[in-house]
């Protein structure tokens, strides 16, 4: 096919009609609309497609069926075979090339589902795929399950890895957090004898309605009511009391970062706890959201019972203290036992906040019976988005209800 250059014909003459030029496959909805269904099929001759992938359509079409593909069979016109192989330096040339060829979001749900199906994990302990990776929550779940067996070149770089994860969160949650938190414990603490740009209106006037001169249709305060300074001193206490089972993964990077934030709070003490079968304070390291995952140890039981028995032990001022358990609620130890603790807690005036999760990913599985019978108790347990949280927790300071999402 020859092509015509666009220009005036010469006088009395038919200047003959351009060919037409290729179509791209993006342009035509059919032929892409054909080109995804090849992507998504893999190309088997049972497939009906009947398209031929080439230049880079063809390196997509390797890097999935290096992923989903069946078998050892070689891509037409590739050297490149189905299955990631046994060595890193493979490894992390698809990771690689998956960068190139799909958006981060796909990125990562590839990077998952290839440590899951193929087996993956274990090469995460090499320095190069490390490198490679496209870091998310998910991995950073992956990394903390692989630390303890980690050699130590590898160290180094998978606490870059994870840094990165929380410095991005940080990003993300911090400054909301502090903006909302802060607020709320103004507003819960209340004085008598407020400054005039700290009266809370809306509580001075409810407080003094039985003050109103119809004449004057106006009320007259005998009491105002304002906000405190909360800022000056410790004013709440909280507690996070996190599952660190392997299901509770993105829920420990989340709570983890959260723990900082409020630590950084002069008007909160907070204390972080992480458990399994043991119970690990990790409060002392809050200045580091790094270095409280990496205290971590996911996987393993449950023992609810233990945990909230240690958090217990050291609430001091039950009326300023908000706990907050992070669990699947899958017990191991001694349900009843678990149960008379949040009540007792509850009775003697503690907030006690129950999340099935604290992730982007909504609920995981959980147990059913539990969660009613916490519900029971006045402690509804429901999963939690980051975005959500600093509201969950301005509720419990300020001992309203709290703004439970409706379930999907």
């Amino acid at each position: 096919m020859t092509d015509t250059t666009a220009g005036q014909a010469p006088a009395l003459v038919q200047a003959p009609a351009p060919a037409p030029a290729p179509v791209p496959a993006s342009a035509d909805p059919a032929r892409e609309r054909l080109r995804r269904w090849r992507l998504v099929l893999g190309g088997d001759q049972a497939d009906g497609t009947g398209c031929t992938l080439s230049g880079r359509d063809a390196a997509m079409d390797g890097a999935l069926a290096a992923l989903y593909g069946k078998g050892d069979k070689a891509q037409a016109g590739r050297e490149r075979s189905a299955g990631l192989g046994a060595s890193a330096p493979s490894v992390a040339r698809w990771l690689g090339d998956i960068r190139d060829y799909f958006p981060s979001s796909v990125v990562q749900v590839m990077q998952r589902d290839a440590i899951d199906r193929l087996g993956l994990a274990s090469l995460l302990l090499e320095p190069e795929m490390l490198q490679a990776v496209e870091p998310d929550v998910h991995l950073v779940g992956t990394l903390l399950s692989l630390h303890k067996a980690m050699p130590e070149t590898t160290r180094e770089t998978a606490r870059a890895v994870v840094r990165k994860v929380v410095e991005e969160l940080e990003k993300r949650l911090a400054t909301r957090t502090r903006a909302t938190l802060t607020g709320a414990l103004d507003r819960s603490a209340r004085v008598q004898r407020p400054r005039h740009h700290d009266i809370d209106w809306n509580r001075t006037i409810a407080a003094n309605l039985k003050h109103y001169l119809p004449e004057y249709r106006t009320v007259v305060p005998e009491r105002l009511i304002g906000y405190g300074r909360a800022a000056r001193s410790v004013k709440k206490e909280v507690v996070l009391c996190v599952d660190q089972s392997g299901s509770m993964a993105a829920s420990v990077v989340h709570a983890s970062v959260f723990g900082a934030v409020l630590a950084s709070m002069r008007s909160i003490s907070t204390r972080l706890v992480v458990f399994d079968t043991a119970v690990v304070d990790l409060t002392d390291q809050l200045d580091d959201p790094v270095d409280v995952l990496f205290g971590t140890q996911l996987g393993g039981g449950t023992d609810i019972n233990r945990a909230l028995a240690y958090c217990q032990e050291r609430i001091t001022r039950p009326a300023e203290t908000v706990v907050v358990l992070i669990s699947d609620l899958y017990e191991g130890g001694i349900r009843d036992e678990m149960l008379k603790r949040v009540a007792a807690m509850k009775a003697s005036g503690v907030q006690f906040v129950a999340l099935l999760a604290l992730s982007d990913e909504g609920a995981p599985a959980y147990d059913r019976e539990h969660a009613a019978a916490l519900a029971a108790l006045g402690a509804p347990a429901f999963a939690c988005t980051p975005d959500l949280f600093p509201e969950v927790m301005a509720a419990a300071l300020e001992k309203r209800p709290l703004p439970i999402p409706d379930p999907a």
